[in-house]
């Protein structure tokens, strides 16, 4: 029992016991205790669920999600100790998945709590691309105008802030109120309609997955409860696909070859490359910025099937999940 299977195959086997914790000795889990509260589901849509938890008892240093994909595939996805809330993306409609949550001490597994949770049908909900809902923009004038202005919540314009080949980072702001949650709601390449929730705290969101060279028109609607309040929409093309960059590793600083003297009061420099966390089908990456900044990041890299990614990251951030 001492050696979890620390490969992520699901564990058809645990489900009975709750906590996983129970392995190590009492004597010396009391001072160090850390608890896992139960996992609830806190959204559904016909491809994600969204999912909370809570730690009532000490700090964990990570958690990790295990669940099995829409074709059947496990997949272990890793999070980090200050989250408490994750949205799983790539589900099947009406079908039912069990996610089991870990809670980790450096890397030993330390509590364990599981749920079941059932998608949503595959709503033909004509909010997609809806043809006759783009010349007014606001569907919130549906709602009695007499009551609406003491909770009035408007979203400002939906922009991009970058784009790449298969990937389109947007954000949006809310000028008036605030919205419980957001849904952005698109077709992929092949036509079907995708729906992402978002926390309402959150005014931008990464799309993965989209192809190159596409047209695609995002809806986002802001939810009060459960009613959709306000909605924008915003249309965009994908980048071409790039090939990655096989001929530079040779020139690691490009930068170099512009004058020295132009080049210090601008001085930007990446510091090194390290990995935070593997899993068997993700890494985590961290770097610093020793001088300077940079407005945004982009990592490249090639998926399980050879193809080039490029995934755009924040200018702020010093760390990034490639799942």
């Amino acid at each position: 029992a001492a050696e979890e299977p620390e490969q992520l195959s699901l564990p058809s086997e645990e489900p009975q016991h709750e906590k996983s914790q129970t392995e190590a000795p009492a004597s010396n889990v009391s001072p160090a205790r850390t608890v896992l509260g139960e996992l609830r589901v806190s959204s559904i849509s016909p491809s994600s669920v969204g999912l909370q938890w809570s730690v009532p008892e000490g700090s964990f240093d990570s958690f990790m999600l295990q669940y099995r994909d829409a074709q059947g595939q496990p997949q272990a996805l890793p999070i980090d100790g200050g989250s408490h809330s994750v949205t799983v993306p790539g589900l099947s409609p009406s079908h039912r998945d069990r996610f089991h949550l870990y809670g980790l001490r450096g890397r030993k597994k330390i509590d364990h709590v599981f749920t079941e949770a059932v998608t949503g049908t595959e709503e033909p909900e004509e909010l997609l691309l809806p043809s006759e809902e783009q010349k007014h923009e606001k569907i919130q004038n549906e709602t009695p105008p007499s009551d609406a202005p003491p909770v009035q919540t408007v979203l400002g314009e939906l922009k991009v802030s970058s784009v790449t080949s298969n990937s389109v980072q947007l954000q949006w702001s809310v000028p008036e109120g605030s919205f419980d949650s957001f849904t952005l709601q698109y077709r992929d390449a092949q036509g079907q309609p995708q729906a992402l929730p978002i926390d309402g705290g959150s005014h931008s969101v990464t799309v993965p997955g989209l192809s190159p060279s596409h047209r695609y028109r995002f809806h986002l609607y802001g939810l009060r409860g459960r009613k959709k309040t306000d909605r924008v929409s915003i249309d965009i093309i994908t980048a071409s696909e790039e090939p990655l960059p096989s001929e530079e590793p040779q020139q690691e600083k490009p930068k170099t070859k512009s004058p020295a003297s132009e080049a210090l009061p601008v001085q930007a420099v990446l510091g090194e490359l390290e990995v935070s966390s593997v899993t068997p089908n993700s890494v985590g990456l961290q770097w610093s910025v020793p001088e300077g900044s940079f407005n945004s990041f982009m990592l490249q890299y090639r998926d399980a099937q050879g193809q080039p990614q490029a995934l755009p990251i924040d200018g702020g951030s010093r760390s990034v999940t490639v799942p």
